[in-house]
């Protein structure tokens, strides 16, 4: 979960005025509001979700410490791809997370054969991550959604109208799942560039090459 904090602060001499951050990890916002509250000058610090939902320092920390046991900080990366001459399709999810003070990496990937189109095989790559979360037991958390398909992102993020059928039915179920979870999801559009994971194992299904691991590491990285 990322936070914004909110903080009066007072100097020696005794101006006071009111500080907002940027938005960041909550372990870091935790961090931070430990150590100006050393000082002594800053009172009243407030933490902000994306849901504009207000936490004291108490209530985050008895948070944090109930998710530890649980994945949490997710983010998934999701790729579809479609070869018209066979008509398969290969998707493709990674999911980064922690859990019990560690970072790990899932990845995983699927050859389909019931799909029509590219667009088709974006939406059907974010289910296979959403399948995933499930198996993880990722519930009533926010987790972010990356990407480099627009029809997708923008469908589903309310931007963009969902006129095709097919599209529908697909945005209709990813929803549902959603709410069977009780993931709060956000939706970030990159480059394929930037999804080249997720990218990477969608073509490695077309090649009929299956992946399903998951490893830990670095916490930065």
């Amino acid at each position: 979960m990322n936070v914004k904090m909110e903080v009066s602060y007072q100097t020696p001499k005794g101006t006071q005025t009111t500080l907002n951050s940027d938005e960041m990890r909550v372990g870091k916002a935790i961090l931070i509001a430990e150590d100006l509250e050393r000082t002594g000058r800053a009172k009243n610090v407030t933490f902000i979700d994306s849901h504009e939902n207000t936490w004291t320092l108490k209530e985050l920390k008895i948070y944090m410490k109930g998710i530890q046991t649980e994945p949490h900080n997710v983010t998934v990366y999701f790729d579809g791809g479609f070869d018209l001459k066979t008509k398969r399709s290969g998707l493709g999810c990674t999911i980064y997370y922690e859990q019990n003070g560690k970072s790990f990496r899932l990845r995983k990937n699927a050859l389909v054969e019931e799909l029509d189109t590219n667009n088709e095989a974006e939406y059907a790559a974010f289910h296979l991550g959403l399948q995933e979360l499930d198996l993880l037991g990722v519930h009533h958390l926010p987790v972010t959604f990356v990407g480099d398909s627009q029809v997708v992102i923008n469908q589903l993020n309310g931007e963009w109208p969902c006129l095709e059928e097919e599209l529908s039915k697909w945005a209709d179920r990813i929803e549902n799942k959603l709410d069977q979870l009780g993931i709060h999801p956000h939706y970030q559009f990159v480059s394929r560039k930037r999804n080249r994971e997720a990218d990477q194992l969608a073509a490695q299904a077309l090649k009929e090459i299956e992946i399903t691991s998951t490893i830990e590491i670095p916490l930065d990285e």
